[in-house]
């Protein structure tokens, strides 16, 4: 009985390996060979070799022994007949398309899929046309996530048993970064009925809920403004709460200021409380007869000018930049002093030395011996904290303090104007133009600018980030692939670092051809302005950007530069400019048969190269927001963007 069943034995192994030998071949394993590359080299598929060896989907281990069918061997019924090799840049997504074949298709013909993911020169088994059509023939259900705190693209895929790459590819605008309260889309495409499949963030589930919201609708964007609600934003839509919610899923986190949100044609959007101010020219107003009373701060520090028994007059003008800014600034209140009363405007001027340091001034004393109360307006001092003085002294009066020069935002005063537009307005104003055009916003920001990046991220919500390499260099594919063809892309671009900038505006130089592209700063970046970088390129992408001051060539600007040069024999510089603006605008308001104030309420102006448009700051006084929009021409001039 033992001898035969060795003899069976035999006989079974020798059986098998003769059967083996005639339909089949072996292969050993060497160490890094992957099932693709060995299904390469013999001219089979991978689903070949892994129905002989089904052990294999775990994973090749070296020296392993596999059996490989020969050519004659493999079914023609059941083996796929087309295979893809995979290139870089391609991902599984786009593969399906191609071919026409779903998800789940595709991994069970490619097991390894499932476990390594896929791999650049891997040759992928694509299912038969057979098969592909009864597959595509049965609609995949849409399902899309709703992104929580704390949730990251890697936990999300791996939640629903995809790639990061399949993530980013049916959701390209999370490359740059992943939003809470973002909509993703896991499977399918949205449907047009009025019911979808939601996961269940918690646990995965897939439930179906109704759509109450007309897929055919037409939709506006939205900034949500101080104080508004959930109740609000959905009364003014015209919809149901729950409804507003299902078109704006980011609000499942709470209503914040600066939101862009979708909101319906049909919604009763209220209009700005604040009525836009027109510019003007302001004229003398006829029978307005009493005289006003306007006094200049300057600070001169002729005491010091005179103590000096080193540096010559001549000597401390060449080295005193201050001295020259406050020179340049007085020459031109005095052509505007000259213009008014030239028009019949009735302003008593009186100039002062305010002798000014960054750490005080005399203001206190010249009030006490010129009744500086009874002004209808002071224009000074310069410095942030000297002006903050004087308006605090005259608060009591009411009497308005001019701040001239001043960038600074500092304590408010109901009594103090400030002429120069603050940093936060200047980019505040580039943003609110972007939007107006409808354009999309995409920031190339690198890693030392963490500043921007956060005041974009908290003021300006809607704004795409251009994703970074590891090493902090710009993904030019990541800068690409945000680029959309119906609308300006706007290009804000904040480095210092040449490589990036270069890079940024090589890369929208291509995209010129298929898409419209415009490169923006929000302040003044010296990099741009070196020999590095080629400055017909910024003209070809309208470099962009705002500013306090214009470039005007209007008759009247010419008019007032040739006059200028008349009287002291050189062009004017910026600040002989803004002393004019502010003087004259200053003596303007103050003809009006009006406060100040109420000039302020009322009117926006425009002078040589600067603009007045005023309003109340929340913590008191005035601040201003005319600001100009201009760009790089292909002429090679600046001009101001409508």
């Amino acid at each position: 009985m033992k001898y035969f069943i060795t003899l069976c034995l035999a006989i079974f192994v020798f059986s098998f390996n003769g059967f083996s030998q005639e339909n089949n071949r072996t292969h050993k394993v060497e160490k890094g060979e992957t099932i693709a590359q060995i299904a390469q080299k013999y001219n089979v598929t991978p689903y070949d070799i892994y129905k002989l060896n089904p052990d294999a989907q775990s994973g090749l281990k070296p020296n392993a022994v596999l059996l490989i069918p020969k050519k004659g061997s493999v079914s023609k019924v059941n083996a796929p007949t087309r295979t893809h090799k995979v290139e870089p840049k391609e991902t599984l997504f786009g593969i399906e398309k191609k071919y026409g074949v779903s998800d789940e298709a595709l991994k069970k013909a490619n097991p390894e899929l499932e476990k390594l993911g896929l791999q650049i020169g891997q040759t992928l088994v694509i299912p038969s046309n057979a098969s592909s059509k009864t597959v595509a023939s049965i609609p995949e259900k849409y399902v899309f996530h709703v992104v929580l705190p704390k949730e990251t693209k890697y936990s999300i895929a791996k939640q629903y048993g995809i790639t990061i790459e399949e993530l980013e590819k049916r959701n390209p605008e999370i490359i740059p970064n992943l939003t809470i309260g973002y909509q993703l889309t896991i499977k399918g495409t949205a449907p047009k009925t009025d019911k979808v499949a939601v996961a269940e963030p918690k646990n995965g589930t897939v439930n179906t809920i109704d759509l109450k919201v007309s897929p055919k609708s037409s939709y506006v964007d939205y900034v949500v403004k101080p104080k508004e609600t959930l109740y609000s934003l959905s009364k003014m839509s015209g919809l149901s709460q729950e409804e507003f919610l299902q078109l704006n899923p980011a609000l499942t986190n709470g209503v914040e200021v600066g939101m862009v949100l979708k909101m319906p044609e049909s919604a009763s959007i209220p209009q700005e409380t604040e009525t836009k101010k027109v510019y003007t020219s302001l004229s003398k107003q006829s029978g307005t007869s009493d005289r006003k009373k306007l006094v200049l701060l300057l600070p001169f520090n002729l005491s010091k000018i005179e103590g000096d028994t080193v540096n010559s007059t001549s000597m401390r003008l060449k080295k005193d930049k201050f001295l020259n800014m406050t020179l340049d600034f007085y020459s031109g209140a005095l052509m505007a002093i000259d213009s008014a009363k030239a028009i019949g405007i009735n302003v008593d001027v009186t100039i002062f030395d305010s002798q000014e340091t960054k750490n005080g001034s005399n203001v206190s004393s010249l009030n006490k011996e010129n009744n500086l109360e009874t002004a209808d307006a002071i224009i000074g001092p310069f410095y942030q904290n000297n002006v903050e003085k004087t308006a605090e002294l005259l608060e009591k009066n009411n009497v308005p303090v001019i701040s001239p020069l001043s960038k600074d935002v500092g304590n408010a005063f109901p009594n103090l104007y400030q002429t120069i537009p603050s940093n936060e307005a200047l980019k505040t104003a580039m943003f609110d133009f972007m939007r107006l055009k409808g354009g999309k916003i995409i920031a190339v920001v690198d890693k030392k600018r963490e500043l921007v990046r956060q005041y974009i991220r908290e003021n300006q919500k809607d704004v795409q980030f251009a994703p970074l390499q590891e090493n902090g260099s710009l993904s030019v594919e990541g800068l690409k692939s945000l680029f959309v063809k119906d609308k300006m892309n706007y290009v804000v671009l904040e480095t210092a670092n040449t490589v990036m900038i270069k890079w940024t505006m090589s890369t929208m130089m291509g995209a010129l051809a298929n898409y419209k592209v415009q490169l923006v700063i929000l302040e003044p970046n010296e990099t741009l302005d070196t020999d590095e970088i080629n400055f017909e390129n910024l003209t070809k992408l309208k470099l962009m950007y705002p500013s306090v001051t214009r470039e005007n060539e209007s008759p009247q600007a010419l008019i007032f530069e040739k006059e200028y040069r008349k009287d002291n024999k050189i062009s004017p510089s910026t600040y002989a400019t803004r002393g004019f603006d502010v003087t004259f605008d200053t003596m303007m308001r103050l003809s009006q048969g009006k406060s100040y104030q109420e000039t302020a309420d009322s009117f926006a102006t425009e002078q040589v190269d600067n603009k007045f448009e005023y309003y109340k700051k929340e913590g008191g006084g005035y601040a201003n927001k005319g600001i100009y929009i201009l760009y790089y021409d292909t002429d090679l001039t600046i001009k101001e963007a409508n």
